[in-house]
């Protein structure tokens, strides 16, 4: 019986478990920002691209 009411106090394995959302929360945001922000720059260096053809073909 006393083992069982150790047990039932111990605490540290919902607190490993509790860390291991939190990082597995700030890696999805970690993901999604980095996808976000790699799309939006990757439109912004298409967008730079394009008006450089541009520019070169118009002194040609």
């Amino acid at each position: 019986m006393k083992t069982f009411s150790r047990f039932l106090k111990n605490e540290s394995g919902a607190t490993a478990i509790e860390y291991g959302l939190i990082a597995a929360l700030i890696s999805v945001a970690l993901v999604a920002g980095a996808t976000s922000l790699g799309t939006s720059i990757g439109t912004t260096f298409n967008n730079v691209g394009t008006q450089m053809d541009k520019g070169v073909t118009k002194s040609q």
